[in-house]
């Protein structure tokens, strides 16, 4: 389901694991393990449209044309520290892939992103770069992440999130239009702090068990 670039993935697995992501009593160690596998499942529709080539190989019985991805090897950039949670699955897909990182922490007062580390693979502007965050909530890390890796060179981006709130959605697209956004839902609003409702609380202190 698609409308304008917000890419909305309802498989049933899904849907089922993110029910149960959002209960209050879910273990860490299940959530940690649950959001590893939606992300492994989000990773096959963001690269729905990664470009094949064609090559020739020996199976145990004949040579054969069949097809692997082409170009530079993909990157994943995680938005520190929870992003580093919807990494993990979709390196299990693609362990190939190179893999930078942002480091952004959001001011309680402001709400606003503030920097405080970044790596990155180089040659970006050949990849294809998935940015990653468990979480799209007022969009202001997102959009300044997805800044920062245009600096560097990258055009072909695309941003995945478990859960999105219609206003960073509103303002991921406002900041970057041309980058489509993967999500497996999108909840009502945010509170006055800032945190998605339903939602499922801080995803960071969930994956890690901390508060």
């Amino acid at each position: 389901m698609s409308d304008n670039d917000v890419i909305l993935v309802e498989h049933p697995l899904i849907r089922h694991k993110l029910t149960l992501m959002r209960q209050s009593d879910t273990p860490t160690n299940l959530f940690r393990r649950l959001l590893r596998e939606i992300a492994g499942l989000l990773a096959y529709e963001v690269l729905r449209d990664a470009k094949l080539e064609t090559v020739t190989i020996e199976t145990p019985l004949e040579t054969m044309e069949t097809q692997r991805l082409a170009g530079p090897k993909l990157c994943f950039v995680s938005i520190l520290r929870a992003g580093n949670g919807l990494l993990d699955g979709m390196l299990d897909m693609v362990p190939s892939a190179r893999v930078g990182y942002i480091g952004l922490y959001r001011d309680e007062a402001t709400l606003q992103p503030v920097q405080y580390y970044k790596k990155l693979p180089d040659r970006l502007e050949e990849r294809i770069t998935i940015v990653v965050d468990p979480m799209l909530a007022t969009g202001g890390s997102a959009a300044a992440a997805i800044s920062r890796i245009k600096e560097e060179g990258a055009k072909d981006i695309r941003f995945a999130c478990l859960l999105a709130a219609p206003e960073g959605i509103e303002a991921l697209k406002a900041a970057h239009p041309d980058v489509p956004i993967y999500t497996t839902a999108v909840d009502r609003q945010l509170n006055e702090l800032g945190y998605i409702l339903p939602g499922l609380g801080d995803a960071g202190d969930r994956i890690y068990g901390t508060r």
